[in-house]
Parts: structure tokens; sequence; C-alpha cells
């Protein structure tokens, strides 16, 4: 099995590993990635350059409406999801009228799947804009992504093709006043003749400090569990997540692991 494409705008519902069933969101192109990342381990395979690509985002109408249509039809069923993510095909908060999608989507959800918690799967780069912000402070479960403390291990894992200062992203982390879930991806491999692992000491202690500072209510740790876009990539044993996630648990911070 490949890497692949969301092809819908509403789709699953699915079982997530992280989030139990959850009903995707996917407000990127449905034929074409669209992110301000690369990173080497996404499923939804590689960025194609902006020049290679239409910025064309799903209208805010239209994922309302097809939002309520599939809640509709599941309640139909006697089905619920547990969460309703906003993953998809790319950086679900690079759309303009994100915040505006939120307000619907929590209306929605409020009318049609009360007990349904809302998630967004976002890499933080949008930080800087207080609508985004303020958006994701709304929602039950920000989920915000740093894979390492270190720079030069985040350009080779992340491969951003925009602005891009870690030291900002944590600061801005900062503002959620711990009301949030940090995520990271712990993988092994070479990529461009060099060698990544994020599982040593020296990257698992640098990672741990900022988890002190930014004092998220929750870290999700989690491997490779598909097919990834870069061939020389190995997936991490789950003692080893395991022994990550207990010394983040003496912060006396939840931690799951997926392997």
């Amino acid at each position: 099995m490949g890497t692949f494409l969301f092809h819908d705008v509403v789709f699953g519902p699915v079982k997530s590993r992280r989030l139990g069933i959850s009903l995707g969101i996917n407000l990127l192109p449905i034929d074409s990635k669209l992110c301000n990342f690369n990173c080497i381990y996404c499923e939804c395979g590689w960025t194609i350059s902006e020049k290679g690509v239409k910025k064309q985002f799903q209208p805010r109408n239209t994922v309302k409406q097809l939002l309520e249509q599939k809640l509709i039809e599941m309640s139909q069923k006697g089905e619920k999801p547990d969460v309703i993510t906003f993953a998809g095909n790319g950086e679900p908060t690079l759309h303009p009228d994100f915040a505006g999608i939120i307000e619907d989507t929590i209306e929605v959800r409020d009318k049609l799947s009360p007990e349904a918690r809302i998630a967004v799967l976002s890499n933080a780069t949008q930080l800087h804009r207080q609508k985004v912000i303020d958006a994701l402070q709304k929602i039950e479960d920000p989920i915000l992504k740093l894979d390492s403390a270190f720079p030069s291990t985040l350009m080779l894992l992340n491969c951003p093709n925009c602005y891009f200062d870690e030291k900002e992203i944590i600061n801005n982390f900062r503002k959620f006043k711990g009301n949030f879930i940090l995520q990271t991806m712990f993988l092994k491999g070479e990529y461009k003749k060099q060698i990544i692992d994020n599982t040593t000491e020296k990257e698992v202690s640098a990672w741990i400090e900022i988890i002190k500072k930014v004092k998220p209510r929750k870290v999700m740790i989690y491997t490779i569990a598909r097919d990834t876009p870069s061939s020389n990539l190995q997936k991490i044993e789950i003692q080893t997540l395991q022994k990550i996630a207990e010394r983040v648990n003496g912060l006396g911070i939840e931690t799951s692991v997926s392997g």
C-alpha cells in the first residue's frame, strides 16, 4: 500500500489510533496535497511545489452542508463519532476562512452530535495569526506538532517550505496556557544521506525540556504506521515509545502511545 490522498471533503468515520471513532474533514484540495510542510513520513505523500498545485480550498458553506448531511446519515444508522477531526490533504489552518469553519462546525456539532469532540491536527505554523489561535482555543482538542527540539532535525523531518522558526512556534504554544495537545512522530532512518533518529538521549532530553516549558495537557507519541514518501525510514519499537512516555508521565502530563 502506497501513500494516499483523501478524495472527500468529509470522510469516514474511521477508527483512529489516537482519537477513537473519527469523522474527518478535509479543507484542502481533494486531488492534491496542499501544505507548507513536506514531511518525509506523511501518509499523503510529497507536497508538490506551489507552482504545481492550485490553492483550491473547500468553500465554507460546502463544508458545513456536507458535515450536516454526514452527521444526519450517521444518526439515522445509530452511529455517533467520538471526534470530528480536521486533517486531510495538508495543513487545515492554511484555509483563509478557517476560523469561520470552526464556528460552523461547533454549531453543527452542538445540534447533531453534541457528545463529539472537535480536533484539529496542525503543524502549528499559523499560530502567528490571532484568528487561528482564537479558533483553536474554542475546540476540545487542538493537536499541535513538534517532532524535535533541534532545528536541524526539524528541517530533515518536516522539510518546511515556509518561514519556519521553532522558537517562535514554541513561544506560540504558551498562548494556549497548557490547554493543547502536543503530538510528536518518532522515527529512525536516513534522508538526503543524513541519519535521522529523534529517539536518542540527546533528542529526547531536549524535547522533554520543551514540554516542561509549554506544559501541554496531553502528549501524543506515535510512530510510522503506513507507507511513507521517503523509503528509508523505520518505525520505532513500542517499548522505546513507552519509555519516552514514562518520562512525560513523570511530569504529571497524560501521555498516549501509538505504535
